[in-house]
């Protein structure tokens, strides 16, 4: 599956209209959304999900404008990770990780075994093993932001939207949440991950999208993207960037 976007403009509530976006999101790309906060990382992400209209322009899951794709058929395809996650309702592990599965189900249908195998794999993929009794609302930040992640994983879509996906998570859970992503695209998805830190858009990412404060948009392969004066510019702040073997981390200057 890929995603296009033709002459994309977001809509920011206040803003001058960005500058219009011509993406090619394909199946097995990581693609990262880096930008000051403000700068609309978030708004993109909804867009492109279609929770949002665009101020103009068009986008193209595969060959069919997104507009006339359903909602139920659109979650088949797209999942996304919120920046937030309230609790709305107080809900135990298991149930809110049993969501992801609703895209599937016809109305008033319980889920079924297999929806079940896929709700144990994502939470033990999630380090969340033995809290499927856990009400939500007793959970800490990490282990709300894994369990939003597992939900993310059990709708099991074909392009992944993540704002965000790494918030309130330890070092060690960071790492795995990304590799749990990185899993799903070689597996033949795709995904689009708004992050912070410089350091795991390099690591993890392919593609870099850079959002401005001023509306203007740099992107292209994270190589081409992720230098040194790019990313200056971006943050109004110097960056270095240090060579670290085969691997280089960007720190501030």
């Amino acid at each position: 599956m890929s995603l296009h976007t033709r002459q994309l403009v977001v809509d920011i509530p206040g803003r001058a209209a960005p500058a219009p976006l011509d993406l090619d999101l394909e199946a097995g790309q990581c693609w990262a959304i880096l930008g000051p906060n403000g700068a609309g990382k978030t708004t993109l992400l909804h867009t492109l999900a279609g929770l949002r209209a665009p101020r103009s322009g068009q986008i193209m899951l595969d060959d069919t404008p997104l507009a006339a794709i359903s909602r139920r058929d659109i979650a088949r395809r797209i999942g996304v990770l919120f920046q937030e996650h309230e609790a709305a309702f107080p809900a135990t592990v298991q149930e809110v990780a049993l969501t992801g599965r609703h895209p599937y189900l016809e109305l008033w249908q319980n889920e079924r075994e297999e929806d079940f195998r896929r709700v144990a794999a994502a939470l033990a993929a999630m380090d969340l093993a033995g809290l499927e009794r856990r009400m939500n609302d007793t959970l800490s930040g990490g282990e709300r932001q894994r369990l939003a992640l597992a939900t993310v994983l059990v709708q099991a879509p074909q392009l992944y939207l993540l704002d965000e996906p790494t918030n309130h998570l330890d070092l060690h859970h960071q790492v795995s949440a990304l590799r749990q992503i990185q899993a799903q695209i070689r597996q033949g998805c795709g995904a689009v991950m708004a992050l912070h830190d410089i350091n795991l858009a390099a690591r993890w990412c392919d593609h870099a999208l850079l959002l401005d404060a001023n509306g203007g948009v740099t992107y292209g392969t994270a190589r081409d993207v992720l230098t040194t004066e790019k990313l200056s510019v971006l943050y109004q702040h110097p960056v270095r960037r240090i060579a670290d073997g085969d691997h280089y981390v960007f720190v501030p200057g």
